[in-house]
């Protein structure tokens, strides 16, 4: 009787370093895009949600229906969203750009409005009886006083997109996603397993600096909170 043969028991399939050495440019490309996809993303829907989230605060009529309407943008699948604008925009980044945009703006109005909304009534009062009219009141008194509300929506927002990029993958432009999607297709678990973490590792880099911008630009809230 012939003694069993002793084998080595085999490498995990799921996390591979030999993989990452071996295509440590195409992840350091995906990276690139997957990082500048979100940032831009998110700069670009700040930038359109603080006007309209102002117009919404000055005029409260308005309110419901601009958070309506973002909040039906939102409902719509990635996916489906992604296909729609891919015959007009054509495949590639525009698309996913406009798409991400799209999503960030809902969580953006409602912060900003929700904080421009939480402004204590007594600093107002302050305001006016030094003379500030309602554009300056909101420029240098509840703009600033938003800013924890304005920095959370920012923070939420980014860590959402940073998610939401890697569906840019349906249109040829997904960053990490495209990494996915092709361990997926070949079956190569190292190359799934690698790029979610890397999205994950994305995701709280991202929301860590914006947690230490908000405490840089808000000294007041600590000194309220120490105090």
């Amino acid at each position: 009787m012939q003694p069993h043969a002793t084998t080595d028991p085999p490498a995990n399939p799921w996390f591979s370093w030999d993989y990452v050495q071996r295509n440590w440019g195409d992840l350091t490309t995906a990276l690139e895009q997957h990082s500048s996809l979100t940032l831009q993303a998110v700069a670009i829907a700040l930038v359109i949600a603080l006007p309209l989230a102002a117009a919404a605060h000055l005029r409260p009529r308005l309110a419901g229906p601009l958070v309506g309407t973002t909040g039906v943008l939102y409902t719509i699948p990635s996916l489906a969203l992604f296909g729609l604008l891919a015959p007009y925009t054509g495949i590639g980044r525009t698309t996913v750009l406009i798409g991400l945009v799209t999503y960030a703006l809902l969580v953006l109005v409602r912060n900003i409005l929700v904080g421009l909304q939480g402004v204590d009534e007594d600093v107002r009062d302050a305001a006016r009886g030094l003379g500030y009219g309602r554009a300056r009141m909101l420029l240098t008194v509840e703009l600033p006083n938003a800013l924890p509300s304005i920095v959370a929506g920012v923070r939420l927002a980014t860590v959402t997109t940073v998610a939401l990029v890697t569906v840019g993958v349906v249109v040829g432009y997904g960053g990490l996603g495209q990494l996915m999607f092709r361990g997926f297709r070949s079956r190569y678990h190292a190359e799934i397993m690698t790029a979610t973490i890397l999205c994950l590792l994305l995701a709280l880099a991202f929301d860590l600096a914006l947690f230490l911008i908000g405490k840089a630009l808000t000294p007041w809230a600590r000194a309220t909170r120490n105090a």
